[in-house]
């Protein structure tokens, strides 16, 4: 007999789970201990702020699940003023904005600028990235090659026009200058504006990406990095291939202060957060892998020499800054907890580090406001929420539990090829053997962690492979290689991608473990995943239906070829091409037998859509089952609440009637 549909109040409980509060976006005042954050529920976005011990308060008043993105927040250094802005794509914020809502126009990107104390936001302009000057009095920003600058009481103007794209914009100590980067896609540069005079200087400019500006302290001098991506072919460990430069801000002349030598760290791998400090020591503070794993390193900004590591064993370090006093290192990592983020203290003239969080939580993207520290907390049960630094994390705002949810296990198996790899259980509540599904993430530089992940995308997989544990699946969540957290060995492991698809021998290794748990029926395993995660959703189907009874691929890439770099011989190229071939899931068509569910929004930046429909007609010309939900307008991350409900729905369905035999 068949089971029943899923009864209306546990399509309720996956509602209420997608619906969970996540906060993103922690930004800190310079002068006072001060926060402010975004947070989405159900697809409504806004902002609040606090101060250490009062409550916290909206400062802005949207209604609607719109798609409509919240990001770029930055205070005024006195904390008087915040501005953000509404509208575009965060992560391409010079592309055609994006339209993922009911409006019949195109919404604008707009900056914003809110007195902290009252009074609702004011318009500054269309574009991103705004930067206040150091006295809180003007406001710079970008669209699209153009540097503007609004002041208080008056009109937004030109500043500027350049041929790429400016990112990383941000004030000299003085207020007289404006320091950015114009990237120009396959390389990029790094641009000093004088306000008065008009005047744009290039700091050396060269063959490759100049990246991760900042100024000395007098504001004299600007420190950058520049790097090329090594040819294909070569090793990462040769080069040299990134160094650290120092230029004059005012002529341009600029010198090498250090450049990584061969080995270890000979490639340029930054934090995803700012990667460049110069502390009142006169020292330079980077990111580099010269032990195999991320940490951070000083170097005298003067004298050049030999760096000195900051952080040092076998953990990565996920982002670091200087606090308020200057003499201190503060860094999220998973030190002695690899599948979680906790934040620690090293002074930079030595001793011993300081963890400043711990336990079953999750604590990343410390923030300083003033003398204080928040972070971005999560948990097994609780979503990604602003907390302060204390003796014990103090939440700044409501935080919500979900109901229902377990804590994952950490596991580990074995590759066939030796490499042990790391994952999260989640354990179905069920009696006798279970249905099972292998979630797969993206990127594929991602680690899913012991809790709920930071990132949005990534909260709202968690919550519904907690969903799916609560109806009976086992659900294994792979950190297969290619990922991070696990060293740069691991995150650069041989043959991933179109070099081989090695990282599919991990996933196979999943389904494979899951097989062979004795609560786990091995005739009823699933995949699912995302992105990357749905590229080897696919990859998993069209090699192993034997094992993988179905699948639910959202925006995957289906066929890895493109143009090979002119730099290998005609006969090299036409040898990668295959390899790009062979490692696709088109190659392995023939051999695909198990349904899968297909979902895309078709204004995808990350993914081309036309990845989803090749995959559909050739399912189609071989009779292969497949199901599709697609979204109109909708981008890569699924901008709408109302989108990620109805995917995990459609997911819900299809694993029901695929894996446990229930009508829809």
């Amino acid at each position: 007999m068949l089971a029943q549909p899923a009864a209306a109040d546990d399509r309720d409980a996956l509602a209420a789970a997608l619906a969970l509060p996540v906060a993103s976006g922690l930004a800190g005042a310079r002068d006072v201990p001060r926060f402010a954050w975004i947070e989405s529920a159900a697809g409504v976005r806004n902002i609040w702020t606090a101060d250490p011990g009062a409550p916290a308060r909206k400062l802005s008043a949207y209604s609607a699940d719109d798609g409509q993105q919240l990001y770029d927040l930055t205070f005024s250094n006195s904390g008087a003023h915040l501005a953000f802005v509404a509208g575009g794509d965060g992560e391409f914020p010079d592309d055609d904005r994006p339209n993922t809502g009911p409006a019949a126009e195109v919404p604008a990107q707009q900056v914003f600028v809110v007195a902290w104390d009252a009074g609702a936001p004011s318009l500054v302009g269309e574009g991103h990235s705004p930067a206040f000057d150091p006295r809180g009095e003007r406001l710079a920003y970008t669209r699209k090659g153009e540097v503007w600058m609004w002041h208080r009481g008056a009109e937004s103007r030109k500043l500027a026009t350049v041929t790429g794209d400016v990112t990383g914009l941000q004030w000299s100590p003085d207020g007289s200058r404006l320091l950015f980067v114009d990237n120009r896609d396959d390389h990029s540069f790094v641009a000093v504006l004088d306000i008065a005079s008009a005047r744009l200087t290039y700091l050396d400019p060269g063959l490759g990406y100049s990246v991760e500006p900042i100024f000395s302290p007098d504001g004299r001098q600007v420190a950058f990095v520049r790097y090329v991506d090594p040819p294909q072919g070569a090793s990462d460990d040769t080069g040299p291939y990134w160094s650290i430069r120092i230029a004059d801000a005012a002529s341009g002349a600029a010198r090498e202060l250090w450049a990584a030598p061969p080995g270890k760290g000979g490639r340029y791998y930054g934090t995803r957060s700012r990667n460049l400090f110069w502390s009142s020591r006169g020292e330079i503070l980077f990111p580099w892998e010269r032990s195999g794993w991320v940490h951070a390193y000083a170097i005298d900004a003067s004298k050049g020499g030999t760096p000195r590591a900051l952080t040092q064993d076998a953990f990565e370090v996920e982002s670091f800054l200087l606090d308020a006093t200057g003499r201190n290192l503060i860094y999220a990592s998973n030190a002695g907890d690899i599948d979680r983020r906790h934040v620690w203290r090293q002074r930079l003239d030595g001793g011993v580090p300081e963890a400043l969080t711990h336990g079953d939580g999750i604590e990343s993207n410390p923030t300083i406001a003033g003398d204080a520290l928040a972070v971005i907390a999560s948990d097994a049960r609780r979503p990604a929420h602003p907390a302060l630094v204390a003796r014990a994390l103090q939440p700044l705002g409501k935080v919500v539990e979900a109901q229902g949810f377990i804590a994952p296990e950490a596991v580990m198996f074995t590759a066939e090829d030796g490499v042990e790899v790391h994952g999260q259980l989640f354990r179905g509540r069920a009696n006798g053997k279970r249905p099972a599904i292998v979630f797969v993430h993206g990127g594929p530089r991602r680690q899913m962690l012991l809790g709920f992940h930071p990132s949005g995308y990534y909260s709202k997989t968690y919550a519904m492979n907690q969903y799916l544990a609560s109806q009976g699946y086992t659900v294994l969540s792979v950190n297969y290689r290619s990922g991070t957290g696990y060293g740069q060995a691991f995150r650069d492991a041989r043959d991933t991608g179109r070099g081989g698809a090695s990282e599919y021998r991990d996933v196979l290794a999943a389904g494979r473990w899951l097989a062979g748990q004795s609560d786990v029926d091995p005739d009823r395993i699933g995949i699912w995943g995302g992105s990357w995660g749905g590229y080897l959703t696919a990859l998993a189907l069209a090699r192993d239906s034997a094992l993988f009874a179905a699948g639910v691929d959202l925006h995957g890439v289906h066929t890895l070829l493109r143009t090979v770099p002119g730099n290998l011989s005609p006969k090299a190229q036409e040898a990668a091409r295959q390899l790009q071939w062979d490692s696709s899931p088109m190659a392995a068509l023939d051999r695909w037998k198990s349904p899968v569910l297909l979902i895309h929004g078709d204004d995808d930046k990350n993914v081309a859509f036309w990845q989803s429909l090749l995959l559909a007609r050739e399912l189609a010309a071989r009779r292969i089952p497949f199901e599709e939900l697609t979204f109109p307008n909708e981008r890569h991350s699924f901008f709408r609440h109302d989108s990620w409900l109805r995917s995990m729905d459609a997911t819900r369905a299809f694993f029901d009637e695929n894996l446990k035999g229930e009508p829809k």
